[in-house]
This record gives structure tokens, C-alpha cells and sequence, in this order.
């Protein structure tokens, strides 16, 4: 019997750093003159500072106020930030968001349409609005100050009709507001005085601040709301949604369907994996693979539906889908299961989701666990617009690549597609997380649950889900354990089961290989091997996993996969080339490769939510490199997303995305020690970061040349100083599933 060939890993020891290409003058073509511009905008700036002063002034403390700067589509570029403006004026951005508009002029050829720009939130004392156009009358024409003020579409003021996302049902009393935070403690103190004078109680003990932004429920009356809004540093109000409804609801009626359980220990004590749930009953079936419970309050008590939904939860992470009358599967690891829903989700009051995000937020914080499944949350589909404080709390909190979380994307993709109702929701739109749909089935044939969410996410992420697993179907239940002291099972559906699934494979590759992957390759190694099958994105994102983990973890005949793992510095230019045989490679190859690398954020700024990006070049042979050039040719690799739309192809977007994953077809002998160049680039606030970190990353690449039958060892015997074959550090099964 042949060896089997794991991956191959240290790919970051053939990295090097490069010098960076020079970089051509962003001379790009004129919408507006100088001197079109200040006719344009200076009417613009009078109406805003008048609408300003119609404020009341105790909305506006310390005499700010706050405006909207909306960039022209052409550019939406972070190197088009209007940082010589703004500083001239004596104003701060502090926030931003995409928005749609029609802009009166483009770059473009023909009548200028409907498209996606970033509209910016500037804020200033009053009397620095007055004095706007005084001040553009002192710019001389062909300073970076004139180039920014021909760069603005829009300026107006931000109504407070505008900040009221959804005036919701009359008898809505709850809602989340979020202010910007010019200066955290002096905006928080003035709201909350200005609230109680318009009428609403500030349930502040409750609030979560990220970035720039403050998320606070507040209570009242919704007659007021417009009332509430004048304040000028709000940014949204909107009525606090529910948690979502959970499963499993039994199918089984009076029939009981049993099984074995398996006899063995866990695969690994080493990974640490948290449930973060409902509870467990007081009788069940898994105390031989539970490390602890915890109640994270101690004084509510057990909500019974919760507690059904915790178990099945934890059976769909330690043994799968359990076939009814068979043997479950081994567990990988030993498992947490933290109670973060209780008797008070019953209640109609909605500050229970702000109750369950602290104890999720207390969890994370604690980093006690290395992967952690979260199969709850708001009642919400996502929106392009502003970020949820879900979202905001989870993906700051992951922003360290120290935890791989796996969230369910919501059972509500059999509802209106056109009004967004089906979309992926909150908070599943995290970059920093793996958001999970549910397959029909577990083998070929395999296609999205038809409950199970549609994407796309927002951008960046707009690729949602990140991934799919086996959750169900009404032909086709995921049996979990059913409470008890006696092993039942009870036939269920829903991305609830799909996502701890999925956490189970994550967690799978943790125990074979121990510490050799970072948490950042395995989740780059479970998109790597994922397949769409010949579904669209919008259904499956990149794709199903492999139901064996020794699709994901080995390497067939023709075929060798190599893990990268490093650090990026910002700025910097790094080489990663790619292994080839030393006689190169003969007819047809496909290269397919995965990037990952978690990212802090700005949530306040959803127009540039991503502080890290990059940019990765391809250059497929060092023979071809055209006069005069330092470097080899070019070629396209990564494929900009077919969501994109035009303006946004034009611009950086593409380049923020925690993500990116692709495979061409080419022959062979194109491939002349090739290579990917990878470009660091740091943001913050949509502008250039000005002291940014090191970040994390972790490339996989697979070349598969079905006529180069020992492909793999020839890599490791060229590169036998240098690569080596990742060692599992348990002893394995042959089918792994």
C-alpha cells in the first residue's frame, strides 16, 4: 500500500521580500474643474450651515454639527480621500457608508446613471460650516485641496428623517441608536441628557462601543423618534430586532429511533471548542465528550426549547449527522458548552439580543478557546449600508486570528428575495468569522437548503456564505440526540446543525496536525477544498466541504498542496514562489490557491470597513518581462466577483476582501519559476493608516498535473532543504469523516 501524502508545509520559507514596483502618478481624468466645482458646491455649503443652525442647540452640543460629504463614483478609491480638504476646513470625518446616487458628471462615456459611491460623515462646530465657502475662495487652483474639492458630488446636511433606517411598527418602544463618537465620553453624556428631554430612557449599562461608534438601546415613545434624531451625532435609529426563532422542532411523533455511540475518546484533547448556546437538559446522552457547562447567569433559569437546540447543537459538532440504527462518528475534541440564551429570551422585551451579545463578547474576550460556534442571532438580514453591533463586536474581537468562529447564516432564504428579507443576516456578514449555509445533502446531487440564507454579504464580504455544509432537508433530516438519559435521535433541519458541522471538520484538521496550522490556514484549507459544484455564488459562496477530511488534508496521485503561514508588513512588497519540479511541468495544470488573513475594522466607516487589504500579482514565468521592466510579465489570477459592479472594478474594493480564492487552467511549460507578489496595503477611517501592525496570513496552493503522476514527491525532493510533508500527530483512520 502507497504512503499517503499529507500536505506539504513551510511554503513561507521560499518567501522573500521585494522591492516594490514604482508606482505611475494617479493623474486621473477630471469630472468637475476647479472652477466648476465651487459653483457647483458653494450653494451647497450656504443650505447646509442654514440647516445647521435650524438645529436646536441643545441637539447640537458643544455648538457641532454633523454633514454629508458624498464623493463623486469616479472616486472611491482610498488614495481619493479628502484628507488636504477636510483639514483645511477644520472638519473630521467620522464615519462613512455607501449609498447609490446619480451623479450630475463621470468619467465615464454617455448620460451619467444610477451607482455606488462612498458618502462620508463630517463633523465640525457651526460656525466652521459658515465659513466653507470662505474658505474655498483662498484655494488656489491646482493645490491638493482644489483636487479633493473636485472630487465632491454632494454636501448637505444629514436630516434627521435620514437617520431613521426603519420607523418600524407604532408599537415599537424599543430601539437601537448609534451615534458617532467624536469624543466618546462628551457625545455619550450629551446623549443621553438630550434623550431624557425628548423622552427616551438610555439603557446604557447595555451599550457596546466599537471604533467609532456607540450601539445603544434605548426606550420610548415612537411618535418621538424624529425628536430623538436631531441629535446630531446620531447615525441610525432603528426598532431593536428579535433573536431568531430557534430549532429543532422534532419531526420524530411517537416513533424512537436510537443509535450506537462511539466507544473512543476523542481524536485530540488539544483544541478548545465552546457551543454557544441554549443549554444542555439535565439528562443527555454526551457527558463523556463534555469538558465543562457553564451558565452565563446564574440567576435566570433553563429555557426548555433552548435546551433541546443546545444538545442538538453539541451532537451536530461531536459526531455529525448520525445515521438512525448506526454507529455515530468519533468526536475530534471535547467541548464547552456555555449557556448565552435562557427563560429571558422568552420575554417580548428586545434588550435580551444586547444580554446575549455581552455574554458572547465576555466569551471571546476570555480567549479561552480556539474555535467557538454560534448558531444564533438577530432576527436581521444584513444591509449594504451601516454594520450591525453583532457584526462590529464579533469581527473586532477576531480581528486577531486567534479564534475561528463558525456562525450560522439564518433559516430565512424562502423569503422575498427582492426586499433583501432572504438575505444573509446579521451577524453573519463578519469578515473575521466562517458564515455557514446548509446543504440539502451530504453526498453529489448536494444543493442549498432551500431555508437556508442567500447571499450576497456586504462588501467587504461579499462572498456569503463563506461556506457550506450538510444541514438538512425535509427528504433528508440531520439526525442529532434528543434529550435523555436513553440515546435517541430526533430528526432536524437548519443552519443551526450545518454550522457546528462544519466547526467539527475545522476542528477535525486541529487535531490531526496540532499546532502545525494556524487557525488562519485551517480555515483557508476548508475554502481551498470547498466545491460549488455548478451552483451560483449567490446560493453556496465558495462551496460545500468535503464530507472526508482526507479530501481536505491529502494530496492524490498528480497532485501536491503547500501551506503558507506568515506575516505581512504594511507597505512592504512580499515574494512567495510557488514549488515546481526541477524539470518543470509537462501538458495541462490548473493552479488553484486561497489567501486568508484576518483584519482589524473600522465599523464606523462601512464604505471601508477593512483596515487591511491586498494586492496579489501573478507572474507566471521570469522569462517573459518586457523591456525596460524589473519584474516578470503579469496575469490575471484572482477574478474580480461577479457581484462587483462597474465603478466598483474601477476602484480598490476588490483589494479589502479577508478572502481571496481562485484556479486557472494552463500548460505547463507557461509556468517558468513563477510567482505571487503580495502587497500590504493599511487603512484606517478610509484613509491611509498612520501607524498600522503586522498582519497574519495564510496561502494555499495546489497544482495538479494529472501527467506528472509523482508530482508530489518530486516538489518535496526539489525543495528538500526547505519544504516538508505535515505530519499528522495522531493515528488515523483511513476514511475520516
Amino acid at each position: 500500500m502507497s504512503p499517503t501524502n499529507f500536505l506539504i508545509g513551510r511554503g513561507e520559507l521560499l518567501t522573500h521580500d521585494i522591492k516594490g514596483p514604482g508606482r505611475m502618478p494617479g493623474d486621473k481624468a477630471k469630472v468637475y474643474s476647479f472652477e466648476q466645482a465651487m459653483h457647483r458646491l458653494e450653494p451647497q455649503f450656504a443650505a447646509t450651515a442654514a440647516a445647521l443652525d435650524a438645529m436646536p442647540s441643545h441637539a447640537c452640543p458643544d455648538d457641532f454639527g454633523v454633514a454629508r460629504l458624498t464623493m463623486n463614483p469616479s472616486y472611491i478609491a482610498r488614495s481619493f480621500f479628502p484628507v488636504a480638504l477636510l483639514r483645511m476646513a477644520r472638519l473630521e470625518s467620522v464615519g462613512s457608508r455607501t449609498v447609490k446616487v446619480t451623479p450630475d458628471g463621470w468619467t465615464k462615456k454617455g448620460v451619467p446613471k444610477e451607482c455606488t459611491t462612498t458618502e462620508l460623515f463630517v463633523a465640525g462646530k457651526r460656525e466652521v460650516f459658515h465659513h466653507l465657502n470662505d474658505h474655498i475662495q483662498q484655494i488656489a487652483p491646482k493645490s491638493r485641496e482644489a483636487l479633493d474639492l473636485a472630487r465632491i458630488e454632494r454636501f448637505s446636511v444629514f436630516a434627521p428623517r435620514e437617520r431613521i433606517a426603519d420607523y418600524g411598527s407604532t408599537k415599537d418602544r424599543f430601539f437601537e441608536v448609534i451615534t458617532h463618537l467624536s469624543d466618546e465620553n462628551f457625545v455619550q453624556q450629551a446623549f443621553m441628557r438630550y434623550a431624557k428631554e425628548v423622552g427616551f430612557k438610555v439603557h446604557d449599562d447595555l451599550g457596546f462601543t466599537v471604533g467609532n461608534l456607540w450601539f445603544v438601546p434605548v426606550e420610548g415613545r415612537h411618535d418621538h423618534i424624529e425628536q430623538l434624531a436631531k441629535f446630531v451625532f446620531v447615525r441610525v435609529i432603528r426598532p431593536v430586532p428579535k433573536l431568531r426563532g430557534m430549532r429543532p422542532a422534532q419531526h420524530t411523533g411517537n416513533v424512537t429511533v436510537g443509535c450506537d455511540l462511539p466507544i473512543e475518546q476523542p481524536l485530540s484533547s488539544e483544541p478548545k471548542v465552546a457551543i454557544l448556546d441554549g443549554g444542555l437538559p439535565k439528562q443527555h446522552a454526551i457527558d463523556r465528550w463534555l469538558r465543562s457547562y457553564r451558565v452565563m447567569d446564574q440567576n435566570a433559569q433553563d429555557d426548555p426549547a433552548g435546551l433541546a437546540h443546545g444538545l442538538a447543537v453539541s451532537s451536530a459538532f461531536l459526531f455529525g449527522p448520525i445515521q438512525p440504527n448506526g454507529i455515530a462518528a468519533r468526536p475530534f475534541a471535547y467541548v464547552d458548552h456555555l449557556r448565552v440564551l435562557d427563560k429571558d429570551t422568552e420575554k417580548e422585551d428586545p434588550l435580551v439580543l444586547y444580554r446575549v451579545l455581552g455574554f458572547i463578547e465576555e466569551v471571546l474576550l476570555s480567549r479561552q478557546y480556539q474555535f467557538i460556534n454560534l448558531s444564533l442571532g438577530p432576527d436581521l438580514p444584513i444591509e449594504d449600508t451601516d454594520v450591525h453591533a453583532w457584526t462590529s463586536v464579533i469581527d473586532d474581537l477576531l480581528s486577531d486570528g486567534d479564534t475561528l468562529m463558525t456562525v450560522a447564516i439564518g433559516n430565512n432564504g424562502e423569503m422575498d428575495r427582492s426586499s433583501g428579507n432572504a438575505r444573509v443576516q446579521v451577524p453573519s456578514d463578519c469578515v473575521n468569522a466562517l458564515a455557514v449555509g446548509a446543504a440539502s445533502h451530504t453526498e453529489a446531487g448536494w444543493a442549498r437548503a432551500p431555508y437556508s440564507a442567500l447571499g450576497p454579504g456586504r462588501r467587504p464580504g461579499v462572498v456569503k456564505p463563506d461556506l457550506m455544509a450538510f444541514g438538512g432537508s425535509a427528504n433528508n433530516y440531520f439526525h442529532v440526540l434528543s434529550p435523555g438519559k436513553k440515546v435517541a435521535l430526533s430528526p432536524q433541519l437548519g443552519t443551526s446543525f450545518a454550522c457546528p458541522y462544519l466547526l467539527r471538520s475545522a476542528v477535525g484538521v486541529r487535531a490531526i496536525f496540532g499546532s502545525e496550522l494556524s487557525l488562519l490556514a485551517i480555515k483557508a484549507l476548508l475554502i481551498h477544498a470547498a466545491d460549488t459544484a455548478t451552483h451560483d455564488k449567490l446560493e453556496v459562496g465558495w462551496g460545500k466541504v468535503p464530507e472526508d477530511l482526507m479530501d481536505i488534508i491529502t494530496c492524490p496521485e498528480g497532485v501536491a498542496r503547500v501551506v503558507y503561514q506568515g506575516e505581512l508588513k504594511p507597505g512592504k512588497y512580499l515574494r512567495a514562489p510557488l514549488p515546481l519540479p526541477a524539470d518543470g511541468l509537462k501538458g495541462n495544470i490548473r493552479l488553484k490557491a486561497t489567501f486568508c488573513y484576518a483584519s482589524p475594522t473600522d465599523p464606523q466607516d462601512a464604505a471601508a470597513y477593512t483596515r487591511a487589504g491586498l494586492e496579489v500579482t501573478f507572474r507566471p514565468s521570469d522569462e517573459k518581462i518586457k523591456d525596460g521592466k524589473a519584474n516578470a510579465n503579469t496575469k490575471s489570477f484572482f477574478r474580480i466577483n461577479k457581484y462587483a459592479t462597474e465603478e466598483e472594478r474601477r476602484s480598490d474594493l476588490g483589494k479589502w476582501e479577508t478572502v481571496l480564492h481562485d484556479a486557472q487552467n494552463m500548460r505547463g511549460k507557461s509556468l517558468k519559476n513563477p510567482v505571487f507578489d503580495i502587497h500590504y496595503n493599511a487603512r484606517e477611517t478610509g484613509q491611509q493608516a498612520k501607524s498600522p501592525g503586522n498582519i497574519r496570513y495564510a496561502l494555499i496552493i495546489t497544482i495538479e498535473a494529472r501527467k506528472h503522476a509523482d508530482l508530489y514527491n518530486d516538489i518535496l525532493r526539489t525543495y528538500a532543504t526547505t519544504l516538508v510533508q505535515i505530519v499528522p500527530q495522531v493515528s488515523l483512520p483511513i476514511r475520516i469523516r
